[in-house]
């Protein structure tokens, strides 16, 4: 049986970037995508006149820039590399949730002496406060929960803060959510940070990574995927959201609906072990945030589904959590993982 389970984080190595090595002599067209939500008011040419007006739409809010930020928070390491890989680190003044996940190599080195407001979660309200941002950077709205002793949206802006929550992250987008949400990221903080050439160069990464997937994954058979994730004896199947994109993106062909009744107001729900063995997956992916969590995880899966193909013929495949968050490049880094893994031969 599923039960919907109430909003909470699902399921951190430091990663590689740049496209498999397989992939990347995959010469295949880019994506096309859409980024809707923003404009440019200029009086002089785009890429930083003091004259200039950015405008972006997120999360239905309007955030407008008269100039790019001088001082900015990022709200998990996810939000600080993409911060840094846009070419503001300079600007950081503060990075959040700091032992969730491991910055790059790279990145590390240029946000090393940026201030960390937190470790394992979001900063308190005075943390957060006290950093004097202009520009906070979120993969979710959960960050700025005022119940929750952290800064909310208003307070943000009261204090002369904007707040840009991933696209994904939005509360109406996060069981629709897509993959390429971040692209949309990329560009409006492009804008934002008037480093639209950078931005370019990223997205234009990205979607080519993106594209070699794709085409590297013609004319395969489609594997059946569950994607779970363990907590305890607690299981949760994870059905919609960027997650769910992810599997589609890989090639991966998921068990669980996302327009099933179960998954219309959350992207995960709690289900009974019955529930993988009667759907029978040829593949099980699931989320980790270090080395003994793998293998916790690892260890009850086998355990509990040893006659499940995915077990049977060693498709257990752990996906760093933090890859798994909306508004990261870790999102790409999941597709080619899960699609080396799944169809090995491809690759």
């Amino acid at each position: 049986m599923i039960r919907s389970t109430s909003p909470s984080t699902p399921p951190s190595r430091s990663r590689r970037r740049g496209p498999l090595g397989a992939l990347a002599a995959v010469a295949a067209a880019p994506l096309v995508l859409s980024a809707c939500g923003t404009g440019v008011t200029a009086d002089s040419e785009a890429g930083g006149g003091s004259g200039e007006t950015v405008s972006v739409t997120n999360c239905g809010r309007e955030l407008s820039f008269d100039a790019a930020p001088a001082s900015i928070v990022g709200m998990m390491p996810s939000q600080t590399e993409l911060l840094v890989r846009l070419g503001a680190a300079d600007s950081l003044s503060g990075q959040a949730q700091t032992d969730v996940s491991a910055l790059p190599d790279d990145v590390a080195e240029q946000a090393a002496d940026v201030p960390v407001l937190s470790t394992d979660a979001p900063p308190a309200r005075e943390d957060l406060l006290a950093a004097s941002p202009d520009l906070v950077v979120s993969p979710t709205e959960y960050e700025f929960t005022a119940e929750q002793g952290f800064a909310s949206i208003e307070q943000l802006k009261d204090n002369g803060a904007q707040a840009y929550v991933a696209t994904g992250g939005c509360l109406d987008r996060r069981s629709s959510a897509e993959v390429t949400d971040v692209l949309t990221d990329i560009e409006n903080l492009g804008k934002i940070l008037r480093e639209e050439d950078t931005a370019a160069e990223l997205s234009a990464d990205a979607e080519e990574r993106l594209s070699g997937v794709e085409s590297s994954l013609e004319g395969v058979d489609r594997l059946s995927v569950a994607q779970v994730f363990v907590d305890g004896n607690s299981l949760q199947a994870i059905g919609a959201g960027i997650e769910a994109d992810i599997i589609a993106q890989a090639g991966g062909d998921n068990v669980f609906d996302p327009d099933a009744p179960e998954f219309a107001d959350f992207f995960a729900a709690e289900i009974s072990p019955e529930e993988i063995i009667s759907r029978n997956p040829e593949a099980i992916v699931f989320s980790v945030s270090d080395a003994d969590s793998e293998k916790k995880t690892r260890d009850y899966l086998e355990e509990t589904f040893p006659d499940v193909p995915a077990v049977e013929e060693g498709r257990l495949i752990a996906v760093q959590k933090s890859d798994l968050f909306p508004g990261t490049l870790g999102n790409i880094d999941a597709v080619e993982q899960i699609a080396g893994e799944l169809y090995p031969d491809a690759f």
